[in-house]
């Protein structure tokens, strides 16, 4: 009932949208990072893409906060809207250090494991961006939300079985030939793309929190 009459107030902003522009950027950014460890595009231009579209992120969620502020009555809580978007631009920025990184180190080869994870990255910010229009009408939406939620959460234990098994192979190689500044790029790839999959879990969670709030 409650949902019924708050539908029917006056609202402005419309953060459906605001989400929905976020998430376009994450699926380009995402895009971007499989082109960018798999060797194929022009590596400035991808590198460039993902910080373009960090930046065009960050200006959404500017739009968003100014609009929770400016909003009499927002479709949720305020603190559930802050959270969702703070999330998904976690996300974004997380795909942005790993670009920066890529760049300051000068990586052009990547193992097979980093490719793998940023397929799954890619994957699941075409999950999240399947599941925010779908915010639009909660009650009605839920089931699936749920079920896409789920598909992101296990994603991300995917990405933590590649990375175990990435480090693996660079502790061996340490082995058979050191090269401690090897390692140490290496790793630090791999902790940046492992970042992207918890923040992709944490968007997840916002989104079922709202689910069991409203759905």
């Amino acid at each position: 009932m409650f949902a019924w009459f708050q539908r029917l107030l006056p609202q402005s902003g419309d953060f459906f949208a605001l989400f929905e522009r976020h998430g376009a950027t994450l699926n380009a950014a995402s895009a971007a990072m499989v082109g960018l460890t798999s060797g194929s595009g022009e590596r400035a231009a991808l590198i460039r893409e993902v910080r373009d579209q960090e930046h065009a992120a960050d200006e959404v969620i500017r739009e968003v906060l100014h609009e929770v502020r400016q909003t009499f009555l927002t479709p949720f809580d305020r603190g559930a809207i802050t959270s969702l978007i703070g999330a998904m631009d976690d996300t974004v920025d997380e795909l942005h250090a790993t670009s920066s990184a890529i760049e300051l180190y000068e990586v052009t080869t990547f193992a097979p494991q980093m490719r793998e994870m940023a397929l799954l990255l890619c994957e699941g910010g075409k999950l999240v961006n399947e599941a925010l229009p779908l915010l639009r009408d909660v009650s009605r939406n839920g089931r699936r939300l749920h079920e896409l939620t789920g598909r992101i959460v296990s994603l991300e234990g995917q990405v933590d079985g590649l990375y175990d098994a990435g480090m693996r192979d660079v502790f061996q190689a340490q082995k058979s030939k050191p090269d401690p500044v090897a390692f140490i790029v290496s790793r630090e790839i791999y902790k940046h793309l492992e970042r992207v999959a918890d923040a992709l879990e944490d968007v997840a969670n916002e989104i079922d929190s709202l689910v069991v709030d409203h759905a």
